[in-house]
């Protein structure tokens, strides 16, 4: 078993804070340091979904694992994170888009999740009164849910402060050290950190930083438009997402509506993006088209008033899967990355392979399908799934 004394985390988001948090917790001595703030990249603009539906059988065991870790996470945490169990409805607007619902019922359940088809409106309405009629059909599960994205991570973060880990933000990686295909630490700004473990989940950044130490990692950069309105009356308690993965929309616990768009490639060069904050501005027709489909699902948004709209930034795969493991070449070296807009609800049981990772060289869960060398070969990239 390796003999982890001192562990350096690179990335404030989600997955990187429960890390820091399970590391701290186990024993060692945890750095976590984040070029931005906690929470700044996707983990910040998410919609924070808790669900299960439409995910990948591969990631299907995970999610489940992570529902029932969620139930009593705030309280473990010692904050409120704002989680409702309140469900998910994926809808259909058009009949292919129906056609895929009822797949995607019929696969699930034969997996063993609770989800029902709602064959036409008059269905959906029940479970939503709000949606618009021109919604034919949704999938409908009810032990989905979703949470507040910035109180989860700072949640995280704090727990793992009480159990010694350090946090710096505000302070970027450099470079991994590496000698003799081990690691022996990180480069920052603020100075060198020395450490027997490294664990990048840096999103958007981990590919230029493992590149540094030869492993080729083909993550693409995604860009996501995000609207939040000032608060409303309650509309919809469920999280929504529709077929085609071109929208996602949840009414947070304070009334304001925040809903993404589909993604598109993110053109710009990361060095654009200055202190780490993904904050971009989005182009004004994502911005349009996604106010357009949330209208069009949600009508009594077409009077709201706006308070944000922002750009987000996604770390994507060819494949839409994550990339978690220890690297083969470089002892010491845990990767976490390539959520792909869905790794919100995955975050708990993130924490928990990564330690054992690092902590045992092994986990129990089966994460045998998000090996990096999966990669080898000429893949198609996949197409989008639902964001959180």
């Amino acid at each position: 078993m390796p003999d982890i004394r001192d562990a350096v985390v690179i990335g404030g988001g989600i997955s990187g804070a429960a890390v820091a948090y399970e590391l701290a917790r186990a024993g060692a001595s945890v750095t976590l340091v984040e070029r931005g703030g906690l929470a700044s990249m996707a983990s910040g603009w998410t919609l924070a979904g808790v669900r299960q539906s439409g995910r990948h059988p591969a990631e299907l065991p995970l999610a489940r694992a992570a529902v029932a870790r969620w139930a009593g996470l705030g309280e473990e945490l010692g904050a409120d994170v704002e989680y409702r169990q309140e469900g998910n409805l994926r809808l259909a607007r058009t009949p292919a888009e129906v056609d895929a619902i009822r797949g995607i019922v019929d696969e699930q359940r034969a997996l063993g999740l609770e989800l029902r088809f709602l064959a036409d409106s008059s269905a959906v309405r029940e479970v939503a009164p709000a949606l618009a009629p021109n919604v034919l059909a949704a999938s409908f599960c009810p032990t989905d849910g979703h949470a507040n994205p910035t109180a989860t991570v700072r949640a995280f973060a704090a727990a793992a402060e009480r159990h010694g880990a350090r946090i710096l933000t505000a302070t970027t990686v450099t470079a991994i050290a590496a000698a003799g295909g081990t690691v022996r630490g990180v480069r920052t700004t603020q100075g060198d950190i020395a450490a027997d473990a490294v664990v990048v989940a840096a999103g958007v950044y981990t590919g230029r930083l493992v590149a540094s130490l030869g492993l080729d990692l083909p993550l693409r950069i995604g860009h996501v438009a995000a609207v939040q309105t000032v608060p409303l009356p309650p509309l919809i308690r469920q999280v929504l997402g529709v077929a085609a993965a071109d929208l996602a929309l949840a009414q947070e616990v304070d009334g304001r509506v925040r809903f993404t768009g589909g993604g598109t490639p993110w053109p710009h060069d990361l060095a654009d993006l200055v202190g780490g904050n993904d904050r971009v501005q989005p182009a004004i027709s994502a911005v349009t088209a996604a106010l357009g489909r949330a209208v069009e699902v949600l009508p009594a948004l077409a009077g709201a008033a706006i308070g944000r709209v922002w750009g987000g930034l996604l770390d994507m795969t060819p494949d839409a899967l994550p990339v978690i493991e220890r690297a083969p070449e470089v002892e010491g070296l845990v990767i976490a990355v390539g959520f792909s807009g869905h790794g919100f609800c995955l975050g708990p049981v993130t924490g928990e392979i990564v330690r054992d990772l690092v902590c045992d060289g092994a986990t129990p869960y089966p994460i045998a399908p998000f090996r990096r060398g999966r990669f080898t070969g000429a893949d198609e990239p996949a197409a989008a799934t639902l964001h959180g």
